[in-house]
């Protein structure tokens, strides 16, 4: 009952103190001894009034706290600053220990004299066991995420500060947990990634949606990229601040090569079935040919009809032998460029000559529109013609019959700019960076056949990228036909005026030719050939019988195959140079072998010409009457 000052009556007060059963409050004298007792100290204590007070408070202390002297400390730093605060364990009277929360307040009179002190303790041991089960499951989980090797998984702050880093983190990402602490995610992210902003957009998307979720080329330590798959995850407190970001990644890489080496057997498997079509479609023709000619009078027109399929065979043959031979070249980067410089026009004009059969065959009509002033860059005016014919074959071969093909020039800041267009099938968006790719054709593989090796896109782009330019494709979809863009760099100086068509040559005198091949065939129907030109001819089949008629027949000039058992081709032109002959010797190899490895080889062992079967006609009749042979001692 409050008196009739406002104050509590003492009594009152010390009932109430009396009565707390939650805390256990008591005083105590200058040196420590226990004064009072309430309800609470008695329920959470364990011990009755009659048996603690008068003891030393330092009964509730366990045995290594009192033996390095905290019960005085905890009263001398009371004195000293008026009240002291402390958590730890403490002893019941029974032994058992509990985790007390104990504020211990000096007592003084008004004169500043220390009477003793208030104790109130609170038995906090509930939520310390829930503190130390939150921490232990913390501490598993740590040691969880730190004991994980497969994935990196790592903490970022608000900002993208690395703040953790786990054992996969430094085995995916090759960095020690105190190499990579403390710096910027962005680390993991290359150049460009870095200048289009990604690693910030990751964060930013993982804000908004709650996840962000990409695959992608990341760096490790030194450099070395890998095949990342990403998550990242933002971690918000209770009251919903972003306290920062969990990351996950996964190194993909294995199963990334995995997927290319599937994705490239397929190729192959695909490539092969379709030179296996490709290589029989003409055969066949060639074949019934040869049986029709063996069957019908030499003067019978049908002779001319097989003999005239048999060479747009036998050209379909070549054009097949020289995608392969441009697959090798392209895969092994010795595609070789012979410089000059070349006026885009004739380029056109070449490109629209050479794919003239296959426009004519779909009845297309085919427009060319050129600015007044010449296009002239720096080029190998054969590979640009290759280039500008791939584009019209291949627009001709997916235009639908009667349709139009285009062809636009123009300059533009410095480049000269190509167009092929044309209004046919179109291409998916999916495929308009596939077809650029070697062996991809945009269609099923049934309708593969007879449109080629799949290879005419690749190289066009590879041969674009040589001359320092691009290529590239646009269509609005499908049946909406597309458009192929070449940009290359304009020549500076003026382009010199195109050189006019060689003057013939004159009819060449008969020679004396040696023919050697193992091939039976091939050696006596181009001794056939040679024949009906007016030459005199001796066709052997092997090295030896080669080097003795090489003495008996004293040709002019020897047709030598490479690859043939025994004495190659290369050891037959070395024992031919060896010889003592005052008549020069002409050396041409005739063989099927046509790297760029066999021409050195072939002009190391004395050949004077490298030519590549299928021969035409006229190159062999222009290397038989050329006399820059070696003369022979």
């Amino acid at each position: 009952m409050a008196g009739t000052d406002g104050l509590v009556d003492p009594l009152i007060f010390q009932q109430l103190v009396q009565q707390v059963k939650d805390y256990a409050m008591f005083v105590l004298d200058p040196a420590g001894r226990i004064m009072t007792w309430n309800l609470g100290a008695q329920r959470i204590k364990g011990y009755a009034p009659e048996e603690i007070i008068g003891r030393h408070f330092s009964a509730f202390y366990t045995a290594d706290a009192v033996a390095r002297g905290w019960p005085a400390e905890e009263l001398r730093l009371a004195t000293r600053e008026g009240r002291f605060e402390d958590e730890g364990w403490r002893v019941r009277k029974d032994g058992s220990r509990f985790w007390a929360n104990v504020v211990i307040s000096a007592l003084r009179d008004e004169g500043g004299k220390l009477l003793g002190f208030s104790k109130i303790t609170r038995d906090l041991s509930e939520r310390r066991l829930e503190q130390e089960a939150l921490r232990q499951a913390e501490e598993r989980f740590r040691l969880l995420v730190d004991g994980v090797i497969d994935y990196a998984i790592y903490m970022l702050d608000p900002d993208g500060i690395v703040t953790s880093w786990n054992a996969g983190a430094q085995r995916i990402k090759g960095y020690a947990r105190d190499e990579i602490i403390g710096k910027h995610f962005s680390c993991f992210y290359a150049d460009g990634d870095i200048e289009a902003g990604r690693p910030w957009e990751a964060l930013a998307t993982a804000r908004r949606e709650g996840r962000a979720e990409a695959e992608g080329w990341r760096l490790k330590k030194g450099a070395e990229r890998f095949w990342a798959r990403v998550v990242v995850t933002p971690l918000h407190d209770a009251s919903g601040h972003l306290r920062g970001y969990a990351k996950v990644t996964q190194d993909l890489t294995d199963r990334r090569q995995m997927q290319s080496l599937q994705d490239a057997a397929k190729q192959v498997n695909e490539f092969i079935a379709t030179l296996a079509h490709e290589l029989r479609n003409p055969l066949a023709p060639i074949r019934t040919a040869v049986e029709v000619m063996a069957k019908v009078p030499g003067s019978d027109p049908a002779q001319q009809a097989m003999r005239e399929t048999i060479d747009r065979q036998s050209a379909q043959l070549a054009r097949i032998v020289d995608d392969m031979l441009d697959i090798a070249r392209v895969t092994r980067g010795a595609m070789s460029l012979e410089l000059a410089e070349v006026d885009m026009a004739e380029v056109v004009r070449r490109a629209a000559e050479t794919a003239a059969p296959a426009i004519e065959l779909g009845r297309h009509r085919l427009d060319v529109e050129f600015p007044p002033e010449p296009l002239v860059v720096q080029g190998d005016l054969c590979r640009l013609t290759q280039l500008l014919a791939n584009l019209l074959n291949n627009a001709a071969r997916y235009t639908p019959q009667a349709g139009r093909i285009a062809v636009g020039a123009r300059q533009e800041d410095g480049w000269a700019v190509i167009e092929v267009s044309d209004n046919g099938r179109g291409i998916e968006p999916g495929m308009l960076e596939r077809i650029f790719h070697m062996f991809v054709q945009g269609r099923s593989a049934l309708e593969k056949i007879g449109g080629g090796l799949g290879v005419g896109l690749a190289l066009a782009r590879r041969i674009a990228e040589a001359h320092g330019g691009t290529l590239g494709a646009h269509s609005e979809g499908e049946n909406k036909g597309a458009r192929f863009t070449l940009r290359l760099p304009l020549q500076k100086a003026a382009a010199r005026p195109i050189d006019a068509a060689p003057a013939s040559v004159s009819p060449m005198l008969a020679k004396r030719i040696l023919v050697v091949d193992d091939n039976v065939d091939a050696a006596a129907t181009l001794g056939l050939l040679l024949k009906s030109l007016g030459h005199e001819i001796c066709v052997v089949y092997d090295g030896l019988q080669a080097l003795r008629m090489a003495v008996e027949f004293r040709p002019d000039v020897v047709l030598l195959d490479i690859g043939m058992p025994g004495l190659d081709g290369y050891e037959v032109a070395r024992r031919l140079r060896a010889l003592k002959r005052v008549k020069p010797l002409r050396i041409v190899a005739v063989t099927g072998w046509g790297l760029e490895a066999d021409r050195a080889r072939s002009r190391e062992a004395g050949f004077d010409l490298h030519l590549v079967k299928p021969v035409d006609p006229t190159v062999l009749t222009s290397a038989i009457a050329s006399n820059n042979g070696a003369t022979l001692h």
